[in-house]
């Protein structure tokens, strides 16, 4: 039991976040759209209820702060303040699969969307060996563009962890348990394979595979009893989607899909073009401006270089050309000319060599020639730009969300 102050529209949370319309509440939290005054969005603020488990609202912030996935719902922040502990997600405008159900079935394009949306989002979990464990369409949600979202991860684990009941409490949504997990064994990635084919089912035809009174009846509906055939009740369905939904309720784990990349290759579908890198969305937009990078300031002072050499040269060039033009120029003495010095035209390359006790380096520089008669060896200027060598820092990209609460149905969507 832990201690929470009751919200209402108006309040702040955690100095920042200000509620606007509550979207939901259940007997382990209450969402509210708010706005975040800092970064000026609209986010989703999930409170936890004063009589829910604050280990599993704590243990669903850890896993979504690991994931980072298109298909996966993000979270922004978590705190325990005044209001009780709570999580900034991802504002979800699309609402959820749920409600998208309550009409009907769903037409096979759009079936075939969310499907590999989902097996997608499941993929990125199944890849980390994390399971689900409770997924149905309240946990399926929707952005502004339409894309679907995993969300509700309070009974999340790994997959070799947890069981169907912890502190006798029935875990998962009886509509939607796997078979192992409706016999108290441990849930692995198939089994949210099965919760996956009974969603499948349920956007095919618009009904549940089984339904019951008793929770305990729907259970052992799961376990024992084979789904109806899906031609008997949509014989209009995608074959390749009727086929994959009867592999998905098989009661042996070993006998369906293996995981979420299996799913989404008999879907037929690409992975998602944009991976992001966990937790790094919150990171970069809460981190401020930074300075420019140092190849860019490396770049700008070489060209700040470049162009006082050029000055340099230019002054030179006019001190030669001066000093060949003025009348009264005296005899000069003998230049030194190398093999390689040669008059084309009306240029001609003159060679000077500075010797050193070490070195002879030979200087090249090609000026013109305004006289027909030999002219004074004036210095050579020789201005060295440095060579930078630019590093380019990798750039972060950018982990959002609404969560469903999780509820214990009793043999109804």
């Amino acid at each position: 039991m832990h201690t929470v102050v009751v919200v209402r529209q108006g309040d702040e949370v955690a100095g920042r976040y200000r509620l606007d319309e509550l979207q939901g509440h259940g007997p382990m939290s209450e969402v509210w759209r708010a706005h975040d005054d800092t970064l000026d969005r609209t986010i989703a603020i999930k409170i936890i209820s004063p009589t829910a488990d604050l280990g599993r609202f704590r243990r669903e912030a850890q896993v979504l702060a690991t994931l980072a996935h298109e298909n996966v719902m993000r979270v922004y922040d978590y705190g325990e303040g005044e209001a009780g502990p709570f999580m900034a997600l991802e504002w979800l405008p699309g609402g959820t699969l749920e409600n998208r159900l309550a009409r009907g079935p769903l037409p096979p394009d759009e079936t075939r969307h969310v499907a590999a949306g989902m097996a997608a989002g499941l993929a990125h979990l199944h890849a980390r060996g994390l399971v689900h464990r409770d997924l149905k369409p309240a946990n399926v949600l929707f952005d502004e563009d339409g894309r679907p979202k995993l969300g509700d991860f309070g009974l999340a684990r790994t997959a070799d962890s947890g069981t169907l009941t912890e502190a006798g409490m029935v875990l998962g949504t009886a509509a939607y348990i796997s078979p192992e997990q409706a016999v108290g064994e441990p849930a692995g990635a198939a089994s949210d394979v099965y919760s996956f084919g009974v969603i499948l089912f349920r956007m095919l035809t618009g009904a549940l595979p089984f339904v019951a009174n008793d929770a305990l009846a729907l259970l052992n509906m799961h376990r024992t009893e084979p789904p109806p055939a899906m031609e008997t009740l949509q014989p209009d369905a995608p074959p390749e989607l009727a086929a994959l939904t009867a592999a998905a309720l098989r009661k042996d784990p070993a006998q369906r899909p293996a995981d979420g990349a299996a799913l989404l290759s008999a879907l037929g579908a690409e992975p998602p073009t944009q991976v992001l890198s966990a937790g790094t969305e919150a990171t970069q937009v809460l981190r401020p401006p930074s300075e420019p990078p140092p190849a860019r300031r490396i770049t700008r002072r070489s060209a700040a270089l470049i162009a006082a050499a050029v000055v340099l040269l230019a002054l030179a060039g006019g001190l030669l050309a001066w000093a060949v033009t003025r009348p009264d120029t005296p005899a000069p003495a003998d230049v030194s000319t190398s093999s390689a010095g040669k008059t084309q035209g009306s240029s001609q390359t003159t060679t000077t060599q500075a010797a050193s006790s070490a070195t002879t380096t030979p200087t090249t520089r090609q000026t013109p020639t305004t006289t027909p008669t030999t002219r004074p060896t004036v210095p050579t200027t020789t201005v060295a730009t440095p060579t930078s060598t630019a590093t380019t820092i990798p750039s972060i990209s950018t982990p959002t969300t609404t969560l469903a609460t999780t509820t214990t149905a009793t043999g109804t969507p």
